[in-house]
Parts: structure tokens; C-alpha cells; sequence
């Protein structure tokens, strides 16, 4: 049997740089990208640029997968989002092995009240409105569903956005 060795909470290497916009971006060790499989590229790449543009992932691009098809890259603030079609019938089951959800980092509790506001306007499924959590201080967060009943996050914790 494997044994994992227990890191040091906190042990993060964190680089601050700027970034295209000016903007000072604060870039982990950690997560490089995270691939997300949709049923339609030509609905599900609308609803997430227009979801993580105002959060700094500004940037699209796309690259060739291993199977020829073509994933769509929307990079933001040390990482970076892919989307790829289906290339099955089955459906996402947060429930099963795989992903459960996919939080987002916003800057300010306003900021997450706004999108939260476009969210509902765009009839986009809240699992909850806006409102503050008990995860730790401060964790304010709405929780929604994507095209595909993928469970996002949208999420401000106080001290750990880069100012």
C-alpha cells in the first residue's frame, strides 16, 4: 500500500505578476487547467466566456486532443478552462467518480451578486442564491448549473484574492 506524505497546510508557491490588462494576477503551483466535456461546443463556449470574462479569463484558444478534436481553451488567472464535445451518450452524474463541481474565484461579494443577477436574468438554474457559507469567514458564494447540469461555483473568501 501507498503512503502519502502530509504537506504543510499552506505550502503554496505563489508568484505575483502582471498581466496583459495591467492587472496584478497571482499565480499558484497548483491546478495548470481543468478539461470539461460538453454536449455542444456551439452552447456550452458562449455560456462560459460569457460567465468567466468579467473574472479575468479573457483569453480563448484552441488546440488539437488526442482523439482530433478540437478543445477550446479560456484562460484566466493562473489556469486555464478546456471544453471538448462529447464523444458519448452518457451524461454527467455528479454523484459518480469524476467531478462534482468546479468553483471559480471571484473578487469582491458584489461581483459575485452581479453574476449571480446575469445568471438569473439568462435563466440559468440557481441551486442557491448568493448568501454566505459556513466553509470558513467570509465564504461567500452562488451555486449554479451550466448547460449540461454541471454544478459551478462562483466564490469570495476575504485575504485571498491578489489586490
Amino acid at each position: 500500500m501507498a503512503s502519502l506524505r502530509r504537506r504543510r497546510v499552506g505550502a503554496w508557491r505563489l508568484e505575483a505578476r502582471r498581466g496583459e490588462s495591467g492587472r496584478l494576477s497571482v499565480r499558484s503551483a497548483g491546478v495548470h487547467h481543468v478539461d470539461l466535456v460538453v454536449s455542444s461546443i456551439t452552447r456550452s463556449l458562449p455560456f462560459y466566456t460569457d460567465l468567466l470574462g468579467p473574472i479575468g479569463y479573457t483569453r480563448v484558444g484552441e488546440v488539437e486532443g488526442e482523439r482530433g478534436e478540437t478543445i477550446w481553451y479560456l484562460s484566466g488567472p493562473g489556469t486555464s478552462i478546456g471544453l471538448r464535445e462529447s464523444q458519448s451518450d452518457q451524461s454527467h452524474d455528479r454523484y459518480a467518480v469524476g467531478l462534482h463541481h468546479l468553483a471559480f474565484e471571484a473578487e469582491s461579494r458584489a461581483q459575485v451578486d452581479e453574476i449571480g443577477d446575469r445568471l438569473r436574468t439568462q435563466g440559468v438554474e440557481l441551486e442557491s442564491e448568493p448568501q454566505e457559507y459556513t466553509y470558513q469567514p467570509g465564504y461567500y458564494a452562488v451555486f449554479f448549473f451550466d448547460p449540461d447540469g454541471i454544478k459551478l461555483e462562483i466564490v469570495y473568501v476575504p485575504g485571498l484574492v491578489a489586490a
